[in-house]
């Protein structure tokens, strides 16, 4: 077998799954669409922890996030597929996509860039959200939108664009600077939020 027809016997190895087991369909397509919103809301959440920690893993997981969709949008010009299905026959297609350029998947470069900086800085439920970044690169092949090869380079590229964002940016001073800087500005407004909200209360 060359390149392309492991890539299609792959691809016809999960997609088929859900017609042999269409209860799980509603589940995959979900994760596929939506689970985005649940990493954002938990990226949020980790930030206004005000824990340092966290912030220098938010910051990290964003720079990682930034360069690998970046290098993998400059790696499509050179390589480029439609989904799956536009170029093959009877794909189970359970969400609606635009016709356009699939790999890598922008999807698993999203969720790795965050899982993975989770996962290196070992905070809690760690292994879990690697986990869930797995489902959701196998979910988007499962609802017909990519090939498994989109996913994998889209896995690749954030497991080296994390790991090397983990190692260099919390030393350079630059971003210590800056995280002082805003936590500085940061209290500051909240302070002023507080004593606005404190005066208010007391013209009462």
């Amino acid at each position: 077998m060359n390149f392309s027809e492991v890539n299609v016997s792959w691809f016809r190895l999960v997609n088929d799954l859900g017609k042999e087991y269409p209860f799980l369909n509603p589940i995959f397509s979900f994760i596929a669409e939506y689970m985005v919103i649940f990493l954002v809301l938990s990226v949020i959440l980790y930030w206004f922890t005000k824990d340092s920690d966290n912030r220098m893993m938010i910051l990290c997981a964003t720079f990682a996030f930034i360069c690998a969709f970046s290098i993998g949008k400059v790696i499509g010009i050179f390589h480029s597929n439609y989904q799956p299905f536009v170029e093959l026959p009877d794909v189970n297609k359970l969400i609606h996509k635009e016709k356009d350029n699939s790999f890598p998947s922008d999807h698993t470069i999203l969720f790795f860039s965050y899982c993975t900086s989770f996962w290196l800085y070992k905070k809690g439920w760690s292994l879990v959200w690697m986990l869930l970044a797995i489902l959701v690169g196998v979910s988007r092949i499962w609802v017909g939108v990519h090939y498994p090869f989109d996913v994998l380079a889209g896995i690749v590229l954030s497991l080296v664009t994390s790991t090397f964002i983990y190692l260099l940016l919390p030393k350079l001073r630059v971003t210590q600077s800056t995280l002082k800087i805003y936590t500085k500005y940061e209290n500051m407004l909240l302070h002023r939020i507080k004593r606005t909200k404190e005066n208010k209360s007391n013209n009462f």
